[in-house]
């Protein structure tokens, strides 16, 4: 298996920089900054008219948890649906129980509408769930449920802070999948970090943003009326770096050229 880096992004401008650093895939999302929320379609068509690499869509409904009423896994269902016959590679989702087990039941549901030909002829999506794997009760359970849900990729960060404090599970992860499913590490990685958690954990799919924060281009500024949060700095612009996400795309490469070479 080659190594991949997958960069997400929740803007246009991001996605078109992680495919000039070399990325191999976009998650694209909104809101990166609350842990990423579902984009808008428009934002989607936007992002494959101005990209050719894979586009797998974060689907969230709101922030916080991943326990969700009626309404909120409806329009979830009706996300995997639109962004499936949008033409998205894949869809990013995960719904987590009160008692903090997978919603194998709500699960399926999902998958198998992402994996159902679409009414316009576009190909099945792949799934990846995400970091609600983090926070499920038992990380070894709920493997071997998304392997058989079908499931294609798990994003995850080994259930720490960052993927290389949670880099045990991670290793023990990549053992118990024995090539079934993806696991792909995310949180807090990096060009210093990737090369470590490859050799330590056996890790050969990576997750990262690779932000930046610029300055707002607003000159005229109101900083004592916020829009949101108070206290969260509103002129603070989030967005992935072509020259960070070409970094870590170096240091994938030359590990998979030394893997070629130790194969000979």
């Amino acid at each position: 298996m080659s190594y991949l880096l997958e960069v997400c992004a929740d803007s246009v401008r991001s996605a078109v920089e992680a495919q000039a650093g070399g990325a191999d895939r976009i998650e694209l999302c909104s809101g990166l900054v609350i842990g990423g929320l579902s984009p808008s379609v428009a934002m989607f068509e936007q992002v494959k008219k101005n990209v050719d690499i894979p586009v797998r869509v974060l689907l969230r409904p709101r922030f916080g948890d991943f326990c969700y009423d009626g309404y909120e896994f409806e329009t979830l269902k009706e996300e995997v649906c639109l962004f499936r016959e949008a033409g998205a590679d894949g869809v990013v989702i995960g719904i987590l129980k009160p008692d903090g087990r997978l919603d194998t039941d709500r699960m399926k549901e999902l998958v198998e509408c992402a994996k159902s030909e679409s009414k316009s002829g576009k190909r099945p999506c792949a799934v990846t769930f995400h970091r609600a794997f983090d926070v499920c009760r038992n990380p070894y359970e709920a493997l071997r449920q998304c392997i058989e849900l079908g499931i294609d990729t798990i994003l995850t960060s080994g259930q720490k802070d960052s993927a290389w404090n949670g880099r045990e599970l991670l290793k023990e992860l990549v053992r118990e999948a024995a090539g079934e499913i993806e696991i792909l590490a995310g949180a807090g990685i990096s060009p210093e970090v990737i090369g470590k958690l490859a050799d330590y954990a056996g890790v050969k799919s990576f997750h990262m943003s690779g932000k930046k924060v610029t300055d707002s281009k607003m000159e005229f500024r109101r900083e004592d009326v916020p829009m949101g949060i108070p206290g969260f700095p509103e002129f603070d612009i989030w967005q992935t770096d072509a020259g960070l996400v070409g970094n870590a795309k170096r240091i994938l490469i030359d590990l998979q050229e030394e893997s070629l070479k130790n194969d000979r």
